[in-house]
């Protein structure tokens, strides 16, 4: 009887559950949303608030956490596709490209969270909002997370960022596919160093001319989700807690999605030494709510039960997040049967597919920039012996960059040479280090592991625990012969909790050579590394993968005690290698013996994501917490590439980085220099199809490369004057815009009205002819200078780009309409933008106007002249 009653009583509730108006499929999502937000408590309303969002079974709102990472491919959950970073994407300077890669990327993140889900998994890395673009303006090229931008223009980063979102948003009329976040609003780009602490004040004109125009189209054309608010201070007033999210997002751009604050960005108001604008995490909580930041990416939002009780904020404002909070939720369709979501039904066949391997190998090739060619390029395939030099010729993370995934087949370029040259001898040296005190860590292999000091056993004594804390009985003790573990999916082994486990390594460690040894460890997730008794890494508690390290004086022959205590806890995607770098005394000879026994030498030199990146511990002179304190190429590359050089053999120079460096001597010495960014996981091949002529290059740059740093005003000057192609009046040393290819192409039939009336479209078109010996692409740029206008105007401003494939001999015509806003002036005394009387200058080639390079481009320039008075550009 008594099961009879349990089983109608929950029938009972079942129907009654399925008849809650928030369920009901046949209301719209904002009734569903209101029927939804009755029911809550305030407590219920405030974990709503936190980007951990937790389960409410009662009313059947299911756990959600909201940081999720696809800058370039879904990142920090296992098996990814990875595509080009965005500074490399940004560079192919294709719209559709760009469509394509985010349709990919969010078909993999919804196959990945409905996979995630079937199993009752819906942590960190495993939902569907997601918390890219990066939009802000590269402003300066010392910034360590540039990289992750699309460069420096605000017109091309808006236009590159509209097709991303709307490829990762999706297409469907009624539900979106993820939630795509622009970031970081609104004025922000470094210094990493005092990113918690620095305010900016940027002028009007640079607001409406730099800072703002790609994130207005991002909102109003793109219709981004979510926009997350920025670490620092905006004109006194931290960015998360600022009246610009509501003045100007959303009652002036009319943004109806959510905003999420950066992590940590909201204790930051009270922290110590951070912008201290309040006392307390009540308060700060209250401030952020009440300005517009609906979201906390941290643990203050927590602090909001008190803030409502001290009278700080109201259960209405709160209600105000809420909403829309949980009107996101139900476009997602978190809230309706899988079979009404079409995204649902895509499959974990998509992950890392053929189909997506071939959109990302396309992508890392239309990336690259041909920077210089003295003829020598490309290079015939019929070679006897080819020498690979440098320390980013076999290094993964150059092609993985930061926020990334881990596809299952990547190609260095190292490996791509050698795959390309199936019958030539494709060796490799080292030849340096990137930086001083910046070691080339590998695997410690098997012969230097062993049990304990007696040595007579080779490998490190392992135990499994099926806990996060090493507690209690192993559920298996093994000997390991070294420590190399990336557990894809599953757990190590059948008996263990994925989501929860912990492994300890232990034994010592005998180096045959006496020397300077640095020693380190990479995991995803928190691991302990003790070498010689004393812990030199200590990365508890981490949901992002990371490598460090620490220098030791070993001899020859002793044993040193070696540990590890790594930690499983809800990563998605568990890895552990126990590094080293040992004494290398002759790594320049070496490379010179090298190249001097080869018909042709390919140096990998550049940067590294362990030099570069966002507010990282970095122990090499001359970077500072992930920024540059210079732009130039380090020394100790140059001085092995004069080295090089003195052989006398055919060399290219490909170049692996995440931002503009200065490259003056090899620029002068080099014949072939190639630009290869961070490439994603097919990097390899693609520079091996460029340098051997099976694809013809036409990325461009989507910044500028100067000759030095003291081109340039201070890092933390955010004034635009004398930065970017669009105020530097000095000489660069490569031009945004820039790029060579192996054909040639010309520019005729420039059709432009010579005259409109103000507020009237400017109609142009132009024929461009591939007239080399080449099929390729071309990126038709189209520039606008106005040189009559009453107020100070950039130099010139792009304002058109279109990407076109032309084989040898064909022609096609280009056409662009330029509206109003396109060629119209900041009016500083009015605060809008205008049309006055006076002439537009307009150039179409492919390159900007008046440049000194010897470039296989024209260029057509005509002038429009503007009639009838001013016309003023509506907000």
């Amino acid at each position: 009887m008594t099961f009879l009653f349990s089983t109608l009583f929950f029938l009972w509730s079942s129907c009654k559950k399925s008849e809650e108006p928030y369920l009901n499929t046949s209301l719209s999502f904002e009734e569903r949303t209101e029927a939804l937000l009755e029911q809550l408590t305030i407590d219920e309303k405030i974990l709503l608030l936190q980007y951990k969002s937790p389960a409410i079974d009662r009313l059947n709102i299911p756990e959600h956490n909201y940081w999720n990472e696809c800058l370039h491919g879904v990142a920090r959950s296992g098996t990814a596709t990875v595509f080009p970073q965005a500074i490399g994407m940004a560079a192919m300077w294709d719209k559709e490209e760009m469509f394509q890669i985010a349709n990919a990327i969010s078909d993999e993140a919804r196959a990945k969270h409905h996979d995630y889900a079937a199993k009752g998994k819906r942590g960190i890395y495993q939902g569907l909002t997601y918390w890219t673009p990066n939009i802000n303006i590269f402003r300066d090229p010392r910034w360590g997370r540039g990289m992750e931008t699309y460069g420096e223009d605000p017109y091309l980063t808006g236009e590159l960022a509209v097709p991303f979102i709307k490829g990762l948003q999706g297409e469907d009329k009624k539900y979106l596919k993820l939630v795509a976040t622009a970031k970081h609003f609104v004025v922000h780009s470094g210094p990493e160093s005092s990113r918690h602490s620095f305010d900016v004040y940027p002028s009007n004109r640079d607001m409406a001319e730099t800072y703002t125009p790609h994130f207005k189209k991002a909102v109003q054309v793109a219709h981004v989700y979510s926009v997350m608010c920025a670490y620092n201070r905006f004109r006194g007033e931290p960015c998360c807690g600022s009246p610009v999210l509501d003045n100007l997002l959303r009652n002036e751009w009319r943004f109806k999605g959510y905003v999420v604050s950066d992590c940590g960005a909201i204790r930051d108001f009270h922290k110590k030494d951070a912008h201290e604008v309040v006392n307390s995490p009540e308060e700060a909580a209250a401030l952020a709510v009440k300005s517009g930041t609906d979201l906390n990416c941290g643990n203050t939002y927590p602090a909001l039960t008190k803030a409502v009780e001290q009278g700080l904020i109201s259960e209405a404002e709160l209600d105000v997040s809420v909403r829309r909070l949980l009107l996101a939720r139900m476009k997602l369709g978190q809230f309706d049967p899988n079979h009404l979501v079409a995204f649902s039904n895509i499959s974990m066949d998509v992950v890392d597919s053929k189909a997506h391997q071939a959109i990302a190998e396309e992508a890392a090739r239309k990336s690259m920039v041909l920077l210089k060619n003295d003829g020598i390029l490309p290079f015939s395939k019929e070679l006897n012996k080819v020498a690979v030099i440098g320390p980013n010729a076999d290094n993964l993370e150059v092609l993985l960059a930061n926020y990334n995934g881990y596809p299952s087949n990547p190609i260095t370029p190292l490996q791509g040479i050698r795959e390309k040259l199936p019958n030539t001898e494709v060796s490799f040296a080292q030849g340096c280090e990137l930086a001083p005190k910046l070691p080339y860590l590998e695997l410690i292999p098997s012969e230097y592991l062993f049990t304990d000091s007696s040595t007579i056993t080779q490998g490190l004594k392992a135990k499994y625990y099926n806990n996060s804390e090493w507690k209690g009985e192993p559920i298996l003790s093994k000997i390991e012969s070294r420590i190399d573990f990336i557990w894809k999916d599953k757990a190590p082994l059948p008996e263990l909790d994925y989501d929860h486990f912990s492994v300890e390594w232990d034994g010592v460690l005998r180096p045959d050579k006496s020397g300077e040894y640095a020693i380190g460890a990479e995991g995803f997730s928190g691991f302990e590394l003790f070498v010689n008794d004393s812990s030199i890494i200590n990365l508890k508690g981490e949901h992002r993968p990371r490598k460090d390290y620490g220098y030791f004086k070993l001899k020859a022959g002793k044993t040193y005690p070696i540990k590890i205590r790594y930690v499983q806890d809800n990563s998605s995607y568990p890895m552990m290698q126990l590094l080293w770098c040992p004494p290398k005394d002759n790594l320049v000879q070496e490379a010179v013996d090298l190249a001097n026994s080869s018909d042709l030498v390919i140096l990998c030199m550049g940067l590294s994501p362990s030099l570069e990146g966002e507010e990282m511990k970095v122990k090499v002179e001359g970077f500072d917490k992930g920024d540059k304190l210079d732009v130039k190429l380090p020394e100790i590359q140059t001085a092995l590439m004069k080295e090089i050089m003195n052989t006398g053999k055919p060399t290219v120079l490909v170049l692996l980085n995440g931002s503009a460096i200065a490259f003056n001597w090899e620029n002068e010495h080099i014949p072939a220099i190639l630009e290869a960014w961070y490439p994603g996981q097919s990097g390899g091949k693609a520079i091996a199809d460029i340098i051997f002529g099976d694809y013809n290059p036409a990325g461009r740059l989507p910044l500028t490369f100067y000759k030095s740093i003291d081109q340039i005003p201070p890092f933390e000057n955010y004034d635009m004057e004398g930065k970017t192609y669009k105020y530097f009046h000095g000489e660069p040393l490569y031009s945004f815009g820039y790029g060579l290819s192996y054909t040639h192409f010309t520019y005729d039939k420039l059709l432009v009205s010579k005259e409109i009336k103000a507020g009237e479209n400017i109609q142009v078109s132009v024929e461009v002819t591939n007239t080399g010996n080449f099929d390729g692409d071309e990126v038709v740029q189209l520039y606008v200078s106005l040189t009559d206008a009453p107020f100070p105007v950039a130099i010139r401003s792009l304002q058109g780009f279109k990407r076109i494939h032309l084989k040898k001999g064909e022609s096609q015509k280009v056409e662009f309409i330029l509206s109003p806003d396109q060629f119209a002036y900041y009016n500083s005394e009015k605060d809008i933008f205008q049309v006055g009387s006076g002439n537009v200058h307009i150039s179409v080639g492919g390159m900007q106007p008046n440049q000194n390079h010897s470039f296989s481009k024209s260029v057509l320039e005509q002038k429009v002249m503007v009639v009838g008075g001013d016309f003023d550009i509506k907000k």
